[in-house]
């Protein structure tokens, strides 16, 4: 299947190089950019239970990479814990949680990965409502998410963390769990595999084909009104940031942007070296800004 076809729903910041065990994807993005407009969340778009998988509910840095798919919400001795298992519908909210240490007690050191300590990711079951922000942290180590409305459904909840020191200091870790927003939940169908996407005005065009474990080569293009986009500004230090999820379990994946930055005219090409850890469906979010304004782009494409 085309890249192209995969990779539309490019999104948000992030991380170190991949290995080949590596969780989901390694990106070498040629770009630098990050976001969907300037809210940072795509509409097209649960409990927790340390040290296992925690499944969705029916709804439908470069330094080391993430191990595993993000779907665990405990690895390695660090977890991810917090006593919210619902959060209610249609307002911003702020969901609290924090990273235990292999003591058992909250981590409060954390490198800073593409300007930020840590990267919390929202996706709905279906793969809508895609959300990337970053939490504030208070002293004794409880992180604040704020998030803007949702819908009713079931939430997959990401935290993507580097600690600085420790058992696990330079390893990158994605950790996560499940909420569910009460109310009557419909629903939306994953858009079809496709090679372009639009967000914005701006279209983002993939080139490439795409097969599970094996690392290829896409090329992203983005242009407006026909015209070759050359002012892309840095975000989270790079002029792209791409967060990929597979349809049915939610598995995670980010992409890493590997062009150098040189100032407020990234583009129009990026290009990535990618590795998908499983064979489907991959709702891609691509993040870019440009006169101060986030975008986000979002595609389907397949891995075969």
């Amino acid at each position: 299947m085309s890249v192209v076809s995969a990779l539309l729903a490019i999104t948000s910041p992030s991380r170190r190089t991949c290995a080949a065990a590596s969780v989901a994807v390694a990106l070498a993005l040629g770009l630098t950019a990050c976001g969907s407009s300037s809210s940072g969340s795509s509409d097209h778009a649960a409990a927790p239970g340390v040290g296992h998988h925690d499944s969705a509910m029916p709804m439908p840095g470069m330094a080391a990479m993430a191990t595993g798919d993000g779907l665990a919400s405990a690895q390695d001795g660090y977890a991810f814990t917090s006593a919210t298992t619902t959060l209610p519908a249609g307002k911003e909210v702020g969901y609290r949680f924090t990273i235990s240490g292999p003591n058992g007690k909250p981590v409060t050191g954390f490198a800073v990965d593409q300007t930020k300590r840590l990267h919390f990711y929202a996706v709905r079951s279906d793969l809508t409502g895609f959300q990337h922000t970053h939490p504030t942290m208070a002293a004794d180590g409880t992180w604040t998410a704020g998030l803007a409305a949702l819908r009713p459904g079931s939430w997959r909840l990401f935290a993507q963390f580097t600690p600085d020191s420790g058992p696990g200091g330079g390893q990158d870790f994605v950790l996560s769990r499940t909420v569910t927003v009460p109310g009557t939940a419909s629903t939306t169908a994953l858009p079809a595999p496709a090679s372009s996407a639009t967000a914005d005005g701006y279209t983002v065009t993939v080139n490439g084909t795409l097969r599970a474990a094996v690392a290829r080569s896409l090329t992203v293009t983005i242009t407006r009104d026909g015209r070759s986009v050359t002012d892309l500004q840095p975000y989270l230090s790079t002029y792209a940031h791409l967060t990929a999820f597979h349809q049915g379990d939610q598995a995670f994946a980010h992409l890493h942007p590997t062009n150098a930055v040189d100032g407020d005219h990234g583009g129009p090409a990026l290009t990535f070296n990618a590795e998908l850890p499983k064979s489907g469906d991959w709702r891609l979010f691509l993040q870019f800004q440009t006169a101060g304004t986030l975008h986000t782009a979002a595609i389907t494409l397949h891995a075969g």
